[in-house]
């Protein structure tokens, strides 16, 4: 999701760089270290589950709706 494997295209590593930064605008406890294990929106939704002492329910929808927010890959 934000981690970069190399080899993507420059229009990808924009999108990739775009969302993490929103993603930390959102969630200002991500690191840029975190950002880079995340790899899929449950991942992300346990990370913002643990470090904001939500439900997981609460994660998951909080997560899914910044989903929906960003622009289509």
């Amino acid at each position: 999701m934000f981690g970069f494997r190399g080899g993507e295209s420059p229009a990808v590593l924009s999108r990739q760089k775009s969302a993490m930064h929103s993603a930390q605008l959102k969630w200002p406890f991500l690191t840029n270290f975190d950002c880079s294990t995340i790899k899929d929106e449950r991942q992300l939704s346990a990370m913002v589950q643990t470090r904001m002492s939500v439900s997981e329910e609460t994660a998951r929808d909080d997560v899914h709706q910044w989903f929906k927010q960003q622009p289509a890959a």
